[in-house]
Parts: structure tokens; sequence; C-alpha cells
């Protein structure tokens, strides 16, 4: 029996998330499946991954195939660089200790790569959001400047107004008066 390591499409339309499940390659997307190892959800920022290391782990050495996503998700939690070592050790190339000692300094390597790839987006983020601030800013002023413009000539072409019905009325008062 040919089995599978690969993604089960559960959620709705536009909205999904995939269980990573252990499966018979013939049974359909959706359908059977062995077992549930754990689930991954791209719409999280980053993609959330749950993952049972240890049933990976046991699956990939019983021989299942993953598919190339799983592949991914599997190369990104550290369980294939784990079977590459646990091949070391049956070959005899190093022990048990040193397998884990490189593992460790790996998941260690990477956190701090996750972590500053999640950092350098807030900051991103925050540069993003302060240059719209500031555009806001030069955009409310701009606007400001403009009503202001037009309220002061408003206000010039209301005085210009009274000051030429007042000099009409002054006008038509000296013609009355002789």
């Amino acid at each position: 029996m040919a089995v599978k390591i690969r993604l089960q499409r559960r959620g709705h339309k536009r909205y999904a998330f995939y269980p990573i499940v252990i499966a018979d390659s013939r049974a359909p997307r959706d359908g059977r499946f062995i077992e549930r190892i754990g689930s991954y959800n791209p719409n999280t920022n980053p993609a959330t991954i749950s993952l049972d290391f240890d049933r990976a782990l046991y699956w990939l050495e019983t021989g299942a195939q993953p598919t190339d996503t799983v592949r991914t998700i599997l190369s990104r939690e550290g369980v294939l660089l784990m079977k590459h070592l646990r091949g070391g050790v049956k070959k005899g190339a190093f022990g048990e200790e040193e397998v884990q000692r490189r593992f460790d300094a790996w998941k260690a390597q990477h956190d701090k790569t996750v972590e500053a790839g999640k950092a350098q987006d807030a900051a991103k983020k925050a540069e993003d959001a302060k240059a719209r601030l500031e555009s806001e800013v030069e955009k409310n002023k701009a606007k400001a400047e403009a009503v202001a413009k037009k309220k002061a000539e408003l206000l010039a072409a209301q005085e210009a107004a009274a000051k030429a019905e007042l000099e009409a009325e002054n006008a038509e008062a000296a013609e009355e008066t002789p």
C-alpha cells in the first residue's frame, strides 16, 4: 500500500485550512485517511502550522511519501532534517547526542530567523503606517489651506460687494441732496 503525507482541504470558500493527514495514495483528496498528524492554516500571517513531530517522523521513516507542499512544511519544521540525522546514526556516522545537539542548534538558528522575519514585517508595517500618516497630514494641510484661501476670497468678495453697495447708497444720497 503506497502511503502519502498530504493536505486535506477543509474550511469554506476562500478561507481554506488544511489538515495534514497520512492517507493511502489511492484515496480521494478529502476522503479516507489513516491518521491526522497536524494542520496548516495559510490564512494567518505568518501561516500557522501545528504538527505532531514524532508521528510525522515515524511515518517518514516508515516510507510515506510527502507531497510537495507537505515536504516544504516538514522541512520548515525540521522533520526532514531529523530523518536525515537519524540516518547518520543508523550508519554509525555519529551518536544520538550529536543528533540532538545538531538539531537543537538548527532549531535555535531557525527560530532566530523566523523572529527576525516577524520583526522585519512589523517594522515595515510601522513604517508604512507612519508614511500613510505623514501623507494624510500633508493632504489635510493642503486641504485646510485651500479652504482658508477660498474663505478669504469669499470674505474679500463680500467686503467688496458691501463697499460697492455703501458707495452706491452714498452716491444716491449725494444726488438727492442739492
